[in-house]
């Protein structure tokens, strides 16, 4: 059942009422519990906290998204998160999201949801480095949610990076050491923003990104 209550703090960042975002996510919700038998697209243990762990965890994204971020590129897609949801919540204008993610089964899934939801997206059935940076468009925002440490999130994310493009990431309470060891081998600048979701929890926001080897 659709809990409207756990998206409601962030409608102000929906293109449309809360209403149609949050049937729309019942219908995502719905197939991903279908297909979580096939494909283990999230934990077990968070299957009944679909609507504030998932869900409103990836919503909040949208607050440091700007009207003129219409390119999203998002890493490491799994179960979609956090791109479906900002992508149902983003439905109906030009915001257009690119999925990387290998796992074929996983690919049929995001591709699922993106055709019943009549979604703006596209999913890369590839790692992101088997992918030319030039077959897809200089993404204005990078996103990524529980896939590797900073270091070896930059390193896959570079070759996409474009000079005005920002990443936004979820991170959890290893930001800080994450944001140390990743200095070592990476300049860039950032925004540490707490999360709405997840009490030790923080959204990254990063620019600037360049490998101290190009300096």
């Amino acid at each position: 059942m659709a809990d409207l209550k756990a998206i409601e703090p962030f409608a102000a960042d929906f293109s449309r009422p809360a209403d149609a975002v949050a049937a729309d996510l019942e219908s995502y919700a719905t197939l991903l519990r279908k297909w979580q038998g096939v494909q283990n697209l999230v934990s077990r243990e968070t299957l009944n906290t679909l609507w504030t762990r998932h869900f409103a965890d990836s919503l909040q994204a949208l607050a440091f998204m700007k009207d003129s971020d219409l390119q999203v590129l998002d890493f490491g897609s799994g179960g979609g998160f956090p791109a479906l949801p900002m992508a149902i919540a983003s439905k109906g204008t030009k915001r257009h999201f690119t999925l990387i993610e290998p796992t074929a089964r996983k690919v049929s899934f995001l591709r699922t949801v993106a055709r019943e939801l009549d979604l703006s997206v596209t999913v890369v059935g590839r790692r992101s480095d088997q992918i030319d940076s030039r077959e897809t468009a200089v993404p204005d925002v990078l996103t990524s949610r529980a896939l590797a440490a900073l270091p070896q999130l930059f390193a896959w994310m570079d070759p996409f990076f474009g000079e005005k493009s920002r990443a936004i990431l979820h991170k959890g309470r290893e930001h800080v050491d994450e944001i140390r060891e990743s200095s070592a081998q990476w300049d860039y600048d950032v925004l540490i923003h707490p999360s709405s979701t997840d009490p030790g929890g923080v959204i990254l926001e990063i620019t600037n990104l360049r490998g101290k080897s190009k300096r």
